[in-house]
């Protein structure tokens, strides 16, 4: 039988078939996919093959299909290795807020990077509209300049208020998304928001820290009701980029792809050497300081700050 992975629970895996029933399944004995050392080796969005078991209602997971893409983080116990957040995905939204918690821009773009380097287009959903001040939206104008520039779109709601919800609406249409962002952004209201029957459940930011309480624990995919699915993750503390050469970092920055190819020399570092065009670039203001100052973090294995 084959299905879709839509929840996984670390050693349990839910398995939705074509016909749209839901089977708890497992993984029998050592499961390894090719080449990739991985905490998990399976994730939500994979498609699988799996049997049976005699006499049960559970199943056990046989195959693995290829996949189209996934998305990567450092392991946070295992540092060398990487947990698979989500595989097979059309879009990755990053919810991110300027107000209790604030996202850094640093977060972002460690984000957009592994986006790009697993072959993932990234969107910025920009929450918690309601809680801006007028210099708030500024600095808000000021962030989106940023990302548009580089060809992010970006989106401004209120989960709260339901301000905006339909744009994101559209943008889910018949797609596979995952949803990600640090704890308390307000990533479980967006969603309940976008499917009030859901009721995901909600988190108030904790004061003591100002970051927001895991209220996601696990993966899960949802369907939606105009096609597509959403896919829930756990709230993100860090994010560190993990199985990219130093050497082929800048090709994960738009802005500076675009200037490779008038480098001097052809192993351009963009840090120091004469005749770059990335920090000619920089100093003329083409290029983001904020932006670069990312780069060089990631660079030099700085690259788990939240």
């Amino acid at each position: 039988m084959q299905g879709l992975i839509i929840k996984s629970t670390g050693s349990w895996y839910q398995v939705q078939t074509d016909s749209g029933e839901k089977i708890d399944c497992r993984i029998k004995g050592i499961f390894r996919t090719k080449g990739i050392t991985t905490t998990n080796p399976l994730a939500v969005g994979d498609v699988v093959d799996f049997d049976m078991e005699p006499e049960q209602e559970t199943g056990v997971i046989t195959n693995l299909h290829p996949r189209k893409n996934y998305i990567i983080r450092k392991s946070i116990n295992l540092s060398k290795q990487g947990q698979i957040i989500a595989a097979n995905l059309d879009q990755a939204l990053l919810v991110v807020t300027l107000a209790s918690p604030r996202t850094s821009l640093g977060f972002i773009d460690r984000f957009l990077v592994t986006a790009e380097a697993y072959d993932i287009p990234a969107k910025l959903i920009f929450n918690k509209l309601d809680l801006f001040s007028d210099e708030g939206l500024e600095i808000l104008a000021g962030y989106k300049a940023i990302y548009e520039k580089i060809g992010y779109p970006c989106y401004e709601v209120s989960a709260l208020e339901g301000t905006n919800i339909e744009q994101v609406k559209e943008l889910l249409k018949d797609k596979v998304t995952l949803f990600s962002g640090h704890s308390g952004v307000g990533k479980s209201s967006l969603i309940n928001a976008l499917l009030p029957d859901l009721d995901l459940r909600t988190n108030q930011v904790s004061d003591w820290s100002d970051k927001g309480m895991h209220t996601t624990t696990f993966a899960e995919m949802f369907e939606l009701p105009q096609g597509g699915f959403i896919i829930d993750t756990p709230g993100i503390r860090e994010l560190g980029v993990i199985d990219i050469e130093k050497k082929e970092l800048s090709h994960f920055f738009p802005e500076m792809r675009a200037l490779m190819n008038q480098c001097r020399f052809y192993n351009c570092r963009h840090i120091n050497e004469p005749g770059c065009a990335v920090l000619e670039a920089v100093e003329n203001g083409e290029i983001e300081l904020s932006r670069y100052d990312s780069y060089l973090s990631i660079y030099h294995g700085n690259d788990t700050r939240g």
